[in-house]
């Protein structure tokens, strides 16, 4: 029998969180709740699937403990989804600059957070599958090598830290050197699973791209009207 996915709900709302549980586990997943991310920090996080984390909290909030998830190696590659009010975008923006894989606006259909859990653990499991091709295949550009079967990418011979999505945007972009794609192409790409996603989105992934490529930053170039190119 197929052990069933750990997902963590980190929300200062109990009937809120108690719903997700329940909906949660009559999908076949193990919910688990914290009602503030200082409870949550007490837990071994690093047994978790997924962390479903709400970003207005009291005390610690959800972006600061995503970051500080993000900072530990035992909990950086945990998908993470926000639940954020319509009116806290600016937050919403902040964790996806912290490299959370998703977001979901309140108030939300309990069968939408459903389908956003298990996107993202799709994403997840197809990044973590083994490879049996020993030929990995190479996107080159100078001293910039991305391995799509690794989803890794080295910069001038270091390993470069990139989110799924971030990865998804950059080999896209670099593959198809000089060809403008806009941001609908971006989503169509980075977010396949047709969940709803604001197009000042794609504009944060790619910020987040140019610096942490360094020099090649200056190679994603906005197309004012179209989108964005990778050019040479």
């Amino acid at each position: 029998m197929k052990t069933p996915k750990k997902i963590l709900i980190v929300d200062d709302e109990e009937t809120l969180c108690e719903a997700l549980r329940f909906n949660l586990e009559a999908a076949g997943y193990e919910a688990h709740v914290a009602y503030s991310a200082e409870e949550a920090l007490t837990l071994p996080l690093d047994s978790f699937s997924l962390i479903l984390l709400d970003i207005m909290m009291e005390g610690i909030s959800g972006t600061q403990m995503a970051e500080r998830l993000k900072k530990d190696p035992a909990t950086a590659s945990i998908p993470i989804i926000f639940c954020t009010a319509k009116d806290a975008e600016d937050e919403m923006v902040k964790g996806l600059q912290l490299g959370a894989d998703d977001y979901i606006t309140k108030p939300y259909s309990l069968r939408n957070v459903l389908a956003r859990v298990e996107a993202v653990l799709r994403r997840t499991e197809n990044t973590e599958k083994p490879q049996t091709d020993t030929k990995q295949l190479q996107v080159t550009y100078k001293g910039m090598v991305l391995y799509p079967n690794k989803k890794s990418c080295l910069v001038d011979g270091q390993d470069l830290k990139l989110s799924r999505k971030e990865f998804e945007i950059l080999l896209l972009l670099v593959s198809n050197r000089g060809k403008v794609f806009s941001r609908a192409d971006v989503l169509k790409k980075a977010w396949p699973d047709e969940v709803t996603v604001i197009n000042r989105v794609v504009d944060v992934h790619v910020a987040r791209l140019r610096q942490k490529l360094g020099p090649y930053g200056k190679n994603i170039i906005t197309r004012s009207g179209y989108g964005y190119v990778f050019v040479e």
